[in-house]
Order: structure tokens, then sequence, then C-alpha cells
């Protein structure tokens, strides 16, 4: 029998005036994550907020014991951040990163588009279960394949893929088998880009409940100066 201990927690941050991150999490149906407005145009916390609910609107629409079709999950969603940029922002839309999971059959099932983030950690040793969706990585990944792919530096983590562009999201899904004693960290670029995954391991390996890990966590971000929303969720598997 699982069971798990969960919190989230979302600060604005020092800098921003709006807080364009939103969380998703459902103890009942089990759904967790994270997604985060893209920031440079208009509508970034409708954006994240349409993701949000949409993934949890059709979460909610499931029995608990039926496996979810995530990248259809993932396509309405970035419908519903379409339409919401018809009406908020028509001239350039909106768009969202979008990171989240649901624990099915033992298993921790996730979805991911963009440079929010999910990390594992089991045994003290923590690992990336995603990979951003940048410029970066993606030049990285040709370069591998044997193609020539250079960018402007200034563009390194500008995004790939997201929610509620006029090309549909290609999303990575991922299968984790849950083990007792695990721990798992959805979060937005704020946390992951002022705190190394060195931190995170350490924090994560504290004793204590996912609240007060996620404290801890988010005002060391903050300590580093804030300088963008910080929003993150955090399960442990007892």
């Amino acid at each position: 029998m699982i069971h798990i201990r969960a919190a989230a927690l979302t600060d604005i941050g020092r800098v921003r005036r709006e807080n364009e991150d939103r969380f998703i999490l459902d103890d009942g149906w089990l759904v967790f994550g994270v997604a985060d407005g893209v920031g440079g145009v208009p509508g970034g916390a409708e954006a994240a907020q349409a993701a949000r609910d949409s993934v949890l609107g059709a979460m909610r629409t499931l029995p608990p014991e039926r496996e979810p079709d995530l990248p259809a999950i993932v396509l309405g969603a970035s419908r519903a951040v379409a339409e919401m940029g018809a009406s908020v922002s028509p001239a350039t839309g909106i768009a969202s990163t979008l990171t989240f999971g649901c624990v099915r059959g033992g298993s921790l099932r996730i979805a991911h588009v963009g440079d929010s983030r999910c990390y594992g950690l089991r045994g003290g040793r923590l690992v990336r279960l995603t990979e951003d969706h940048s410029v970066e990585n993606e030049a990285l990944r040709r370069r591998k394949m044997g193609e020539v792919a250079n960018y402007p530096p200034r563009q390194a983590r500008a995004l790939t893929q997201w929610l509620g562009g006029p090309v549909p999201p290609r999303p990575d899904c991922v299968s984790v088998p849950l083990v007792a004693g695990d721990c798992y960290l959805f979060c937005t670029d704020g946390v992951s880009g002022a705190v190394s995954d060195g931190e995170i391991a350490g924090i994560l390996s504290l004793p204590g409940e996912p609240e007060d890990l996620l404290r801890r966590l988010i005002g060391l971000a903050l300590a580093r100066g804030g300088v963008d929303n910080a929003t993150a969720v955090l399960f442990r598997v007892d």
C-alpha cells in the first residue's frame, strides 16, 4: 500500500510584480506538478492557470485506476492556453510550461513540456527526470546526431517547446517505479535556476515534512535574489 505525503509552495520572489507560476496538487487523485507562464509576453499568469485547470479537469474525470493518456492531456492543456490567449492577448498569444505527474499502479507517470523540472531522490542520489526544452539542449541533441547546430549564447535558455503555440507540443513522457523512501520534486526555473542540483539533493535528504523542506528550498532561492517566481511541489513515498 503506497502512502504519500505531499506539499506545495509558491512565492512571487523579490523582483517580479506578479506570480506567473501555478502548482498542481491533488492528494485524492495523486496528481502533482507545476506550470510557469512564459515571460516576455502578457498573460503569463493566465497561461499557467489555464494549463493547471485543464490538467486537473482532465485527471479528475478519470477513475483512479485508469491509466491516463498523458500526451492527450498535455495537448488539451495546450489548446486551453491557446484559447485563453485568444481573449487575453490576441496579438501575441500566451504560453506556459507544464511538468506534471500522476501516481498509478505503483509508478509515477510524468509528462513534460518546457523548462520546469521534475527530480527524483532515492537513497540520497538525485536524478533529474526531465530535460529542459531549450535551444542549448536542442543544439546538443543535433550535434550528437552529426548535425551542425549553432546559436547565439543569449538564446541558450530560450524554449523550443511550450503550451499555447501554433505548433502542438510533443511532451516527453516517462514512468518511474515508486519505492518507499523516494522523494519527488516538481519545480519551476525560479527554483532550479537559483539552487544547484547538489543543494536540492542536500535539502531533500534532510528529515522533516515536505512543507518544511519546501520552505528551505524556496527560502534559498529567495536568498539568492529571488529574481523569478519560485514554485515547487514535493511528495515523499512512505
